[in-house]
């Protein structure tokens, strides 16, 4: 699988190690194990995203839909914590490279309580958040991708590339509008600190880090 951006080619590989999507100047190969030191005892509950996730009150294990699953970092954060995540990628290439990176942290003890809990579906999430039934799930959580800056070196060398193959989400408003028709417990949308809202929907609250900050949006 390959696709371009000007002159630029970028291609996915397999070695010895796994696939690996590459553009000539850059390399990027999406590693879960990278994660471990975020998902120790003390650090975990830490986590933003983590705190953004805490829902009271459900019983059995609860169910998050991660929309715009991406390199699934995230995903991985909502299953340690205990979520059951169904993860959307629609673009084939990143897809491909998650699947992979699920495949291989499969086999390592330390994530593979986790990653059993993570269900990958190379899919439009849209279809699928407006088809359930309203009030079926626990959460559903956005990271349509930040938006592209002027200056390359400002965004790390990972989003350069997925920028390349997948624009931040052009569909928005759409994608927000189905999250809110499923009617979750609970939606988080991931932002730049200081980006504005998505589809421009205010928040039930913030939570705020250096660089990032979470919407949430509680279904009351």
């Amino acid at each position: 699988m390959s696709g371009s951006s000007g002159d630029k080619r970028i291609e996915i590989a397999a070695d010895s190690e796994g696939l690996v999507l590459t553009d000539e100047r850059m390399q990027l190969r999406p590693d879960l194990m990278r994660m471990l030191p975020r998902l120790k005892l003390g650090k975990l509950q830490g986590e933003l995203l983590v705190k953004a996730a805490r829902i009271k009150g459900v019983e059995g294990e609860p169910i998050a839909i991660d929309a715009t699953a991406g390199l699934g970092e995230d995903a991985l954060l909502l299953a340690a914590s205990g979520y059951r995540v169904i993860l959307f990628e629609r673009d084939p290439v990143i897809a491909a490279l998650l699947a992979d990176a699920l495949e291989r942290a499969a086999e390592q003890p330390q994530l593979a309580p986790h990653v059993a809990r993570m269900e990958l579906r190379q899919k439009d999430s849209i279809p699928y958040l407006r088809a359930l039934e309203p009030g079926s799930i626990d959460l559903v959580y956005l990271d349509p991708m930040f938006p592209a800056r002027s200056k390359s070196a400002a965004v790390k060398k990972k989003f350069q590339l997925l920028h390349q193959l997948e624009a931040p989400c052009p569909d928005e408003q759409d994608l927000l509008a189905a999250a809110i028709a499923a009617k979750p417990r609970r939606i988080i949308v991931k932002r730049p600190v200081k980006g504005a809202l998505l589809a421009g929907i205010k928040p039930s609250y913030q939570l705020r880090g250096k660089a990032i900050r979470y919407d949430v949006i509680v279904n009351s």
